[in-house]
């Protein structure tokens, strides 16, 4: 079955501590909303520590204009992206001209040629790379791109797959947006990106770990197409989502989980871990009752995002990683993350230390 081979992820120069954040978003909408003070306790109860951004604080204080804000996610998301591929490919021991397929995930700019034409272009890999460039899964895109870096792993087992997650939340923030969406936005969301390899059954993978591949199951809950996404307005990206997502996931993600464990003869108590994208802090509480699984089994996903935020897409990967360097249990894993649609993104894998 298909495996990782290796996983890197970018920790951006311009960490910023949330209580700064949080000072800048009182002095910002302080204009528009005299409530601000009551509401700036949506910074407190994130629970986040420090967020992942790729600008300095100071930058968002600015007026920038569509076009400005989406050449600098380009270029950018071009600069880091080629750095986590550069240290995935040393860390897996692969020749970069071995890699057969690229998958680029983003949902926070634009780009054609899409990104992962232009860092085939900047990093010389095999012109007859497949390509595949996903928009629009949002938190989703981290599980869904991994499930299908698998799946065409699967069906070749000569496979290379370069999965590739950039969200650089922080450069769609509307600077005269003064709604309450954008607001919460800016408590909750960062930049990340993150790559991994994944390869066929013809690999021998040379890492410590062994996480293969079993199945996989996307879900899309109809009727909720406005709980999250984005408005495109003349400015730019303007960011959607309902208050209730956390009551949306407690009550579905219990069946979500369990239907697709059941398809695979499993149940809840099988999992030894469970590599959630974490959403918020709400949506945290949501599963850890809606599952109810003895332990701290989100600790993981929590710490990652209280040390970065929200990344989006690729936040779930910084999860897996962080499996791998603080340490898993020998068992099943399940990859689990919600996006816009209102959508569920699953993956069950199998995990053991060599």
């Amino acid at each position: 079955m298909p495996s990782l081979a290796a996983i890197s992820k970018i920790d951006f120069p311009f960490r910023t501590d949330q209580k700064e954040v949080k000072k800048y978003a009182k002095d910002f909408f302080a204009p528009s909303f005299p409530q601000v003070e009551s509401m700036l306790t949506a910074f407190d109860h994130t629970e986040i520590v420090t967020r992942n951004f790729c600008k300095p604080l100071g930058y968002y204080s600015d007026l920038h204009s569509f076009q400005e804000q989406n050449a600098e996610y380009i270029r950018i998301s071009l600069e880091y992206s080629v750095k986590a591929i550069e240290n995935c490919i040393s860390l897996a021991q692969i020749n970069k001209n071995d890699v057969t397929d690229i998958i680029f995930i983003s949902t926070t700019g634009l780009s054609t040629p899409s990104l992962d034409a232009l860092i085939i272009n900047k990093m010389r890999l095999n012109q007859n790379i497949n390509r595949m460039a996903i928009f629009g899964l949002g938190c989703g895109g981290g599980v869904a791109g991994y499930s299908k870096a698998c799946i065409l792993a699967k069906a070749n087992p000569d496979a290379v797959v370069l999965l590739v997650a950039v969200e650089l939340c922080s450069l769609t923030f509307l600077r005269n947006d003064f709604s309450i969406s954008n607001f919460i936005g800016s408590s909750l969301f960062s930049d990340g990106i993150a790559a991994c390899l994944i390869t066929g059954d013809n690999h021998v993978n040379k890492t410590k770990n062994e996480i293969t591949f079993l199945a996989t199951q996307s879900k899309l809950h109809y009727d909720s197409l406005d709980v999250m996404g984005w408005e495109f307005v003349d400015a730019g990206f303007k960011v959607l989502f309902s208050p209730d997502i956390p009551s949306i996931i407690a009550k579905n993600v219990n069946n979500d989980v369990t239907s697709f464990l059941d398809k695979n003869h499993l149940k809840i108590s099988d999992i030894k871990n469970f590599i959630f994208h974490p959403g918020g802090k709400k949506v945290i509480t949501a599963y850890e009752e809606a599952l109810s699984v003895k332990g701290d089994f989100l600790k993981n996903t929590r710490e990652v995002m209280n040390e970065n935020g929200n990344m989006s897409s690729p936040t779930v990967l910084y999860v897996l990683d962080r499996f791998l360097t603080q340490g898993f249990e020998n068992g099943y894993g399940l990859m689990s993350s919600m996006g816009p649609g209102f959508s569920c993104e699953m993956v069950l894998l199998q995990m053991s230390k060599k």
